[in-house]
C-alpha cells in the first residue's frame, strides 16, 4: 500500500465531468489499496475571473482581502470533488489550507510556508478518509488567510508530501509530461521519461509553466518523489529524479542538452552612466529589494571614463514599481543619467547537462542564432544553462531553431 499525493489542477476539475473523472480515478486507486490525498486548484480560469472582478471595484485592493478573495476558488473545488466522491462511495473531507495544518509568514499575495501540522489530514488517513486540501493557501501568524501564489497548489502538494512521507507527490495537469520544449511553439518536441531536479529548476525559472519552480525547490530539498503527467490521458508522465541514468541521458562527460525554454514575461531596465566605484551596484539592488522587485539576469558594461551602465531584468507586471523606484531618488543617489527600459525582449535557454566543460556548446547557441539574424542583448550562464536576451517577436523562432540545432526534434 502506498500513500500518494495527487495534485489536479484548474483544468483538470473544470467542470462536473472531469470532476467525476478525478473522483472515478481516486476511487480506483483505493481499490488497489493506495492512501490518497488530493491537493485541488481552482476550477478553470476562476481565479483569473476573480482577479479581474477586483480589478473593477479597486485600483489598489488590500493584500489581505485579496487573499480571502483569491482562496475562495480552491474552497470550491474541494468541496464539490468530496461531493462527487460521496456519490461513488467514497469518503472524502475537504479542508482548508488552515486546516490543514499551513501557517505562513504574512506576505499577502505570495506567502511562504512556515510550518506545516497536519494532524488532521492524519487523522482522516488513519480512519479511511480521502483528505481533499484547498491548495495555495494558509493561514499567516496574525491568524489571516494568505495565498501562496500562482502555482500554489503544487507547491502545497509537495509540502504536504514531504511531511506525510509519503511515497509519491504526483502533480496532474493539462499536460502529459515534461517536453524538450513548448510543444505549441515546436510540434516536433519529445516528452522526457525522467528530468534532473536541477534541470527543472533551470526549466521553470526561465520560461517552463509547469510544475511551478517553488514546488521543484521544495522537492529538490526535501527528496520528495515527484511525478508530472496528465488529468486527461493518464498516461505516464515524467519523474523527476536526483541523478538522471536513462539511457537518453547519454553518456559520462557527453555534453547533454535536454531542453530550450523561453520566457516573455520580462523586462529590460537600464540605468545609464552611472559612477564605477563600489557600492553604487549595492545601493540600486537594495531599493528595488526593499520594493519587492523581483532582480534576473544583470550586465554591468565595460567602465569607460570612470562611468558604466547597469542593465538587469525584471518581471513585466514589476516594471512600474521599479520605474517608480528609480525615478523616486536613486537614479540621482547615484549620479547616474537616467534610466530607459524596454517591455519588447524576451529570453531563451538552453538547459542541460555538461556545459560548463564543453564550450561547443555556447558556440552553437550563438551561430545558430547568429545565423538567423537574432541579435542577442544580454547572456547569463550556470552550470547547466545558458540565456540569451533577445527580441520578443524573435523568441519562438529561436526556440525552433535551436531545438533543431541541438537534435531534440522527434
Amino acid at each position: 500500500m502506498a500513500l500518494l499525493v495527487q495534485k489536479f489542477g484548474g483544468t483538470s476539475v473544470a467542470d462536473p465531468d472531469r470532476m467525476r473523472a478525478v473522483a472515478d480515478h481516486v476511487a480506483r486507486c483505493r481499490r488497489r489499496g493506495d492512501q490518497i490525498v488530493l491537493v485541488i486548484s481552482a476550477m478553470g480560469k476562476e481565479t483569473d475571473e476573480l482577479l479581474h472582478l477586483a480589478a473593477q471595484l479597486s485600483a489598489a485592493p488590500p493584500g489581505r482581502e485579496m487573499d480571502m478573495l483569491i482562496t475562495a476558488g480552491e474552497r470550491k473545488a474541494c468541496a464539490l470533488i468530496c461531493l462527487a466522491l460521496a456519490e461513488l462511495g467514497v469518503p472524502a473531507h475537504s479542508f482548508t489550507g488552515s486546516q490543514a495544518g499551513f501557517l505562513t509568514d504574512t506576505n499577502h499575495r505570495n506567502a511562504k510556508i512556515l510550518e506545516i501540522t497536519p494532524n488532521r489530514i492524519r487523522e482522516a488517513l488513519d480512519a479511511g478518509i480521502v483528505p481533499v486540501v484547498a491548495g495555495a493557501q494558509g493561514v499567516s501568524t496574525e491568524n489571516d488567510v494568505t495565498f501562496l501564489g500562482r502555482g500554489g497548489s503544487d507547491t502545497t502538494a509537495v509540502a504536504l508530501a514531504h511531511v506525510l512521507s509519503a511515497d509519491l507527490c504526483e502533480l496532474y495537469t493539462d499536460v502529459s509530461g515534461v517536453f524538450t520544449t513548448d510543444p505549441r511553439v515546436v510540434p516536433r518536441a519529445r516528452k522526457m521519461p525522467t528530468i534532473t531536479f536541477d534541470e527543472l529548476l533551470e526549466m521553470t525559472a526561465t520560461g517552463c509553466p509547469k510544475p511551478a519552480m517553488r514546488s521543484v525547490e521544495v522537492a529538490h530539498s526535501y527528496q520528495v518523489p515527484l511525478h508530472v503527467r496528465s488529468a486527461f490521458t493518464w498516461e505516464p508522465g515524467t519523474m523527476v529524479v536526483e541523478d538522471d541514468s536513462s539511457p537518453e541521458a547519454g553518456s559520462m562527460e557527453q555534453p547533454i542538452i535536454r531542453a530550450i525554454t523561453h520566457d516573455l514575461s520580462e523586462s529590460k531596465v537600464t540605468v545609464n552612466n552611472v559612477p564605477d566605484q563600489p557600492g553604487v551596484s549595492a545601493t540600486l539592488f537594495r531599493a528595488l529589494a526593499d520594493e519587492n522587485v523581483n532582480v534576473d539576469m544583470i550586465v554591468q558594461n565595460v567602465s569607460a571614463q570612470g562611468r558604466t551602465d547597469i542593465s538587469f531584468t525584471v518581471p513585466t507586471e514589476d516594471l512600474a514599481r521599479a520605474s517608480a523606484v528609480l525615478s523616486g531618488g536613486v537614479v540621482d543617489t547615484l549620479g547616474a543619467d537616467g534610466f530607459d527600459t524596454d517591455d519588447t525582449i524576451g529570453r531563451v535557454s538552453v538547459i542541460g547537462a555538461g556545459m560548463k566543460s564543453n564550450p561547443g556548446v555556447a558556440a552553437t547557441i550563438f551561430e545558430t542564432l547568429a545565423a538567423n539574424d537574432i541579435n542577442i542583448e544580454m547572456i547569463s550562464t550556470s552550470a547547466i544553462r545558458v540565456s540569451c536576451v533577445i527580441a520578443s517577436e524573435q523568441a519562438e523562432a529561436a526556440v525552433q531553431h535551436l531545438h533543431t540545432a541541438f537534435g531534440l526534434d522527434a
